[in-house]
């Protein structure tokens, strides 16, 4: 096989290659041995990547982990408030439209782009990247790839650590608070601190106990490795989220007969007119976007532990198929409509964390036998948070190990010492959840969107129509179609730039009605747009301040990952 230095590019992928190396890594790649890493026969193998020797123990595992990553707290909290503002069961028609269009060929990309790297023995997006592109030059794009599941796992285990709390104080009966909604909101704010900052380490909350039991569980787990310990806690953890969903949405399926009509009606019954505002098309390309995992540096990882002859095709669509059956058949009949049988239309107006951890808590509360349904409906929600934070810690952890040679034991000590300065920062800036809040809407948001149509150009334009054919058909059971491969090519880029640019749109500037007044919050104050609230709030530039060094941190380790990279000759041999 030809040295990809001097190896042309197909017609159809078309891209950089190891020319375009800066010269240290191109007198590397020249000095190192043949062979360093894979050589012509690594497009052969069948067992797991050489750098860290791990791979999915079974099939199903590997899909129960992709599910897992995607099932979250965004499928029974985000979901429901989406549809109900945004027209109800009209609100499935651009929803299901935008799961076509973007959620599934992308999610088809990744995994088609993580086996390949794996098999190249590469298991970290950085490397994926430069197998992918056959440039060290792209492992600099992967920076994204890293830091999104890294700060989004930051704040997301403190949420993670509410709902442990919230199942525990259920069973001790703490949270059986009787009627009143503002005594729920009252405990929810003096619970997370969001009064002031640093109200947590003030000693008047137990928030910081279960964030430590919260994290100890998730690096106990990613220690085990991606077999003994992703795979197998999500194989135990999915048929328990099924076993506790089902069971809350039975009871509240048998609540009266005609308050369950009600609230079924008030969260499905369709609003046509809505799929004439561009926001309810906005929403449902948005909530599809972060609810299937795409473009968080997950999948691609995940798929690197594959072997060459395992279904990328039949995996990523069962993978797919699972997360919108908790989304749509248990997020969509149990949260919105419980809200609505006890609290009214009022319920439609609580955002995400006010529908999950004040209005639901007043609702067990006036339930029959809420105070086991309430335990049984967090634990599910901690069970959710879990699965999706432990896929958050394994892209990182890859990449250290696979950098620098790191064992495990190193790599995930480090790997805690920085999470836990980051979660730590979040509790710090606890008063109105703003450093959350921030790190959510850059990281979580907005650099999720630029991965993404990174990596769908990356696919069309670099790996190649031609290329992505072949290598999805390994061991498929069908093959995807080729209007997919040309969508990813052309349409998905286009549809995520125009979402993408609708978005910031929306939220960078500060709100205004359709009158052009501006919006007030609940205490008639005006709500502030992104940039607004960077130009003067202190939490807010701290939090970005945070992002950039995060960024800065994780720049420099990729280019140190790169050059060791190039002495090891690691991309020689890739045609």
């Amino acid at each position: 096989m030809e040295d990809s230095t001097d190896a042309p590019s197909s017609a159809d992928s078309s891209g950089p290659n190891s020319s375009e190396m800066p010269a240290t890594e191109a007198q590397a790649v020249e000095k190192a041995p043949a062979g360093e890493l894979a050589s012509a026969s690594a497009g052969d193998q069948t067992g797991p990547a050489k750098t860290g020797g791990e791979q999915w123990g079974s099939r199903i595992g590997v899909i129960l982990a992709v599910a897992g990553s995607a099932v979250g707290l965004g499928n029974f909290l985000r979901f429901p408030g989406q549809a109900a503002s945004n027209g109800g069961g009209a609100f499935l028609l651009p929803y299901f439209i935008s799961l076509l269009v973007l959620g599934i060929p992308l999610c088809w990309a990744e995994w088609t782009m993580g086996r390949f790297g794996g098999l190249k023995g590469f298991n970290s997006a950085p490397g994926i990247f430069s197998a992918v592109c056959r440039s060290l030059k792209a492992r600099y794009l992967a920076v994204p790839a890293l830091l999104i599941p890294l700060v989004i796992y930051m704040y997301y285990v403190v949420i993670e650590a509410w709902c442990l709390a919230y199942a525990f104080k259920y069973l001790t009966g703490d949270l059986m608070l009787g009627d009143n909604p503002d005594a729920y909101g009252k405990f929810f704010g003096d619970f997370v601190g969001s009064g002031e900052d640093g109200a947590i380490l003030g000693g008047t909350s137990s928030l910081i106990v279960f964030v430590g039991i919260t994290f100890v569980i998730n690096f106990v787990l990613i220690y085990r490795g991606v077999s003994k310990g992703i795979e197998t806690f999500c194989r135990i953890a999915i048929p328990m989220m099924v076993v506790c969903s089902l069971l809350v949405l039975a009871r509240v399926l048998t609540l009266p007969a005609e308050k369950v009509s009600e609230g079924l009606g008030f969260m499905w019954n369709p609003d046509f007119s809505k799929l004439a505002d561009a926001k309810t098309w906005l929403a449902a390309s948005g909530q599809i976007f972060f609810s299937l995992s795409v473009g968080f540096g997950v999948i691609i990882n995940y798929a690197s532990y594959l072997k060459k002859k395992d279904d990328v095709v039949l995996s990523g669509l069962t993978a797919c198929g699972m997360n919108e059956f908790f989304e749509v058949c248990l997020g969509g009949l149990i949260t919105l409509p419980a809200a609505f049988i006890f609290l009214g239309a009022a319920a439609g107006d609580q955002g995400t964390f006010g529908l999950g951890f004040t209005a639901l808590p007043n609702v067990f509360a006036q339930m029959p036998g809420g105070q086991f349904f309430g335990f049984l409906w967090f634990f599910m929600l901690f069970l959710a948070a879990i699965t999706s934070s432990l896929s958050m810690l394994q892209p990182v952890i890859a990449f250290f190990e696979e950098g620098f040679g790191m064992a495990r034991p190193a790599s995930v000590s480090l790997l805690g010492i920085i999470t836990l300065a980051g979660s730590m920062f979040v509790i710090w800036f606890s008063a109105g959840l703003k450093a959350l809040d921030t790190m959510d809407f850059w990281v979580g948001t907005v650099l999720i969107f630029i991965l993404a149509m990174v990596q769908s150009v990356i696919y069309g334009w670099i790996f190649g129509v031609k290329r992505g054919v072949e290598e999805s058909s390994h061991g498929a059971s069908f093959k995807i179609p080729m209007v997919v491969h040309y969508m990813l090519k052309f349409v998905v880029p286009l549809y995520l730039g125009v979402i993408f640019v609708l978005f910031l749109y929306q939220a960078l500037p500060d709100p205004v009605d359709a009158n052009g007044n501006p919006v007030l919050d609940d205490d008639g104050v005006p709500k502030l747009g992104y940039l607004s609230q960077i130009a003067s709030d202190r939490v807010v530039q701290f939090s970005l301040l945070f992002i950039v060094g995060t960024i800065g941190f994780l720049t420099a380790m990729v280019h140190a990952a790169g050059l060791k990279w190039a002495e090891q000759g690691r991309l020689k041999d890739l045609d």
